[in-house]
């Protein structure tokens, strides 16, 4: 075969054919398209309540409404919401009132402690504020466990625990022109005043149930991976789920929380069936404990510099040094690498051709990895995923695949078709029922439904205006932090802003911004600060002019909400839209915005 022109390579060297592996990725991006996209998953309301009941908490909790002032409340007390109030408390303020629905500090890692839970980004720069709190992380890779008790380490180090308000759900937030305070009201009656708000959602907070018929039948046991059942199967987060020995088990999904609660089910279960839709990417983990001499060698600044590294590196950029040398940066390291070692000589179409090469070694790599561990050939066949290495959350884990060895573990491909429906004994899949005692749903989060399903409240800015109207379309903001008609009012987690494996560097420079702007509006005796419609409008131009560009791609994955369930650019999406340019640029651009100290754009009265 001659030299395919369109990447300079000859199939017969590579090993493969790039045309052949883009058809292969294009008909399997086919089979899991739907004209349903988001909303092929149910809310999570009505019947569906319990699967939001908090099974980590004592029944029966109650306290007296509140009816006070605090200078900020903050929603969410997760990462984004804690980084917040360290910020603020760094920036002098005093009366800080978090608002979360869990028993205590934690969001995603409070709700998660399914067996195996673990970060998949290096603890040493995913474990906000280390060196404020003096802290080494054990392992690389941390476990739930860790980094929940790190949460409640950060809340305790900055006072966050003083005014806080847990097992609270915020319903409403009104904005009162008169006074320039918003009124956050709660599922325990609180009417709480607050200068500032700040909306620390996350955006893995709201459980995802998929819309599967028959799923409300189903007369076995049933739970989701984040509210996890240990009366029932047994053990803890470390495994040993030995009341399942009797038990056959289910599992709905195959994503990130899937791959690493499935070898603990795999090993107690009776019998376990994993159906799945779509593979995930599965890399090596190599998790190894904290090295005490590398400690010793840290110097002042240590965990920002890291974070840095990886950031300009997971960007696209340039570094000397790769500090944090894991699985992202080894797949993005050789994917920017080789389109910047060609950028002298070729054209913006020949490096995305060449990257789009490098992409296509890395998951041939990916897929012989199953090939090396599987040996039911059909089995690693359904197992290796056929789309771009970023068109879906890459997974790294040791003993998932091996897990498919087990007589007792049957993977059940749905041909990307997904679940046919859910019956009263089991799961049906191509007419064949699979009978099951209990049913688990590792589902994730909501990532691509509107922002106030996700929140579970609405927001009433100046003149009555609900954020569910300004948004129903599209979202708008200026920075990914304030928008129009809604003063004082101050969102994270990543809407309209850079995005970055890392989550908690998002939240670090969001949390710096809100903390410089909240900060210079009490320096000038502002009452009220929001961003001008000219700045918000200049912002969503911005991203829409980088989404274009990406946009190709995007509609070339396989769905998920990384795309929007295969539907870009519709709806509100993946964070309402995103800064092309790359996380490390748009944290240059919000750091010259306020190294000017003008805060241009914004309003203040």
């Amino acid at each position: 075969m001659a030299p395919d022109s369109a990447w300079g390579a000859d199939p017969a060297e590579l090993g493969f054919d790039p045309e052949a592996l883009r058809e292969k990725y294009r008909r399997e991006r086919d089979k899991r398209l739907r004209a349903d996209g988001n909303d092929q998953y149910v809310q999570i309301a009505g019947e569906f309540t319990p699967f939001l009941d908090d099974p980590y908490v004592e029944p029966g909790f109650s306290r007296d409404p509140l009816d006070d002032e605090v200078e900020v409340a903050i929603v969410g007390g997760g990462f984004s919401g804690l980084r917040a109030g360290a910020r603020l408390r760094e920036a002098g303020l005093e009366s800080i009132r978090v608002i979360e629905t869990g028993g205590d500090f934690g969001g995603t890692w409070y709700w998660n402690r399914y067996p195996g839970v673990q970060c998949d980004i290096e603890s040493y720069i995913y474990l906000p504020l280390l060196e404020e709190l003096n802290y080494i992380p054990r392992e690389k890779y941390s476990y739930g466990p860790e980094i929940s008790a790190h949460s409640q380490a950060i809340g305790r180090h900055y006072d966050l625990y003083r005014d806080a308000c847990f097992q609270t759900q915020a319903q409403e937030l009104h904005w009162d022109e008169g006074s320039s305070r918003w009124t956050v009201h709660t599922d325990r009656g609180d009417r709480i005043r607050a200068r500032f708000v700040c909306l620390a959602i996350g955006p893995l907070s709201r459980p995802k149930l998929p819309g599967i018929p028959g799923i409300e039948g189903f007369e076995g046991h049933s739970f989701h991976t984040s509210r996890w059942d240990y009366a029932y199967t047994g053990g803890d987060t470390i495994g040993n789920l030995s009341k399942l020995r009797d038990k056959r088990v289910g599992v709905i999904g195959t994503g990130a929380t899937a791959v690493q609660c499935i070898p603990h089910l795999g090993e107690a279960a009776e019998h376990l069936y994993v159906f799945q839709r779509t593979p995930s990417s599965i890399d090596v983990r190599g998790n190894r404990p904290t090295d005490p001499e590398w400690v010793q060698t840290l110097e002042p600044g240590w965990q920002e510099k890291r974070i840095e590294n990886f950031s300009i590196l997971t960007s696209g950029g340039f570094q000397e040094e790769d500090l944090v040398n894991d699985g992202w940066t080894d797949i993005l390291r050789n994917l920017s690498g080789m389109g910047r070692r060609a950028a002298a000589s070729l054209t913006p179409q020949e490096m995305a051709a060449r990257i789009e090469l490098a992409d296509f070694q890395k998951m041939e790599q990916i897929r012989t990895r199953v090939d090396s561990i599987v040996s039911d050939p059909a089995t690693a066949e359904a197992l290796k995923p056929y789309y771009r290495q970023f068109c879906k959350r890459p997974c790294f884990h040791d003993d998932y695949l091996p897990t498919f060895e087990r007589p007792n573990v049957s993977l059940i491909d749905t041909g990307g078709r997904g679940v046919e429906r859910i019956s009263e004994r089991g799961v049906v899949v191509a007419g064949r029922e699979y009978a099951v005692d209990c049913l688990i749903f590792a589902t994730g989060f909501e990532v691509g439904t509107d922002y106030t399903r996700r929140a579970g409240f609405d927001l009433f800015g100046r003149g009555g205006l609900a954020l569910s109207e300004k948004w129903a379309d599209s979202v708008s903001t200026f920075h990914g932090v304030l928008s129009r008609g809604f003063p004082n009012c101050f969102f994270m987690g990543g809407i309209q802003s850079g995005v970055s494996p890392n989550f908690t560097e998002l939240y670090n420079e969001q949390s710096r911004h809100i903390a410089h702007i909240v900060g210079r509006a009490l320096e000038r005796g502002a009452r009220r600060v929001e961003t001008s419609p000219e700045a918000e409008e200049d912002w969503v131009r911005t991203l829409q002019a980088s989404a274009s560009a990406n946009l190709g791609f995007q509609q070339s994955c396989t769905p998920g909400y990384y795309n929007n369930e295969g539907r870009p650019g519709e709806g509100p999406g993946w964070f309402g839209g995103n800064y092309g340019g790359g996380v490390h640029e748009f944290f240059q651009v919000l750091r010259q915005w306020r190294s000017r100290g003008d805060l241009q754009g914004l309003e203040l009265e």
